[in-house]
């Protein structure tokens, strides 16, 4: 469910599959971390308690989630092993830059200058379900319009390609490439082209 990188280590969270190793958790794999870019896999926090939606890593290194079961930010500062408690808010999406940590959430855009204790509505931004930081530090993410779309460094937002159907995964590769899963299956977005990398089966 929620999935971040920070530095070369993988971050996740979840539901255990069939395969799945004890160890990791049951019901909800809490917060599971990989060292071998997705080789093998052991429990950090939360074991069993806790299936993260959200997962976000920040410049600092401060990990930031939501859980399934409830709209609290939840806040890590050395790895994952301790999460305290932020603010309240419902967010679908988050992605921390350094000007802060943004949440697509259901009044809009949002930002917390403050480590996710307080957040204030953007202005002029488009109301996004999936969100993404872009290398240069601008934002982009796909609207509940059913469009992906793209902010430059100076606040402005763009839209580009529309998806079919909603967005499984979402990422911003560069400052001007994304890569989304919808209905088509593995798609590259840029503002001049849209290319399917792997058709859905």
């Amino acid at each position: 469910m929620g999935f971040t990188v920070l530095d070369d280590a993988l971050f996740a969270s979840g539901h255990p599959g069939t395969q799945t190793p004890a160890e990791l958790g049951s019901p909800n794999l809490g917060v599971i971390r990989s060292d071998d870019f997705g080789e093998s896999w052991s429990p950090i926090a939360l074991t069993g308690s806790t299936d993260f939606h959200v997962l976000t890593a920040g410049p600092d290194g401060t990990l930031y989630g939501i859980a399934s079961d409830g709209v609290d930010l939840l806040i890590s500062t050395d790895d994952g092993l301790e999460w305290t408690r932020g603010a309240t808010l419902a967010a679908a999406d988050l992605a921390a830059t350094g000007d802060g940590l943004y949440a697509a959430a259901e009044e809009g855009l949002l930002l917390s200058t403050d480590n996710g204790a307080t957040f204030t509505p953007i202005a002029d931004a488009p109301l996004l379900y999936t969100l993404d930081a872009k290398p240069n530090g601008s934002l982009a993410g796909v609207g509940t319009d059913g469009a992906l779309w793209s902010q430059n460094t100076e606040g402005t937002w763009q839209r580009l390609d529309a998806l079919q159907g909603a967005a499984q995964a979402f990422t911003a590769i560069d400052d001007k490439r994304f890569i989304v899963v919808d209905d088509r299956g593995i798609v590259q977005i840029t503002a001049d082209d849209t290319t399917i990398l792997a058709p859905a089966r």
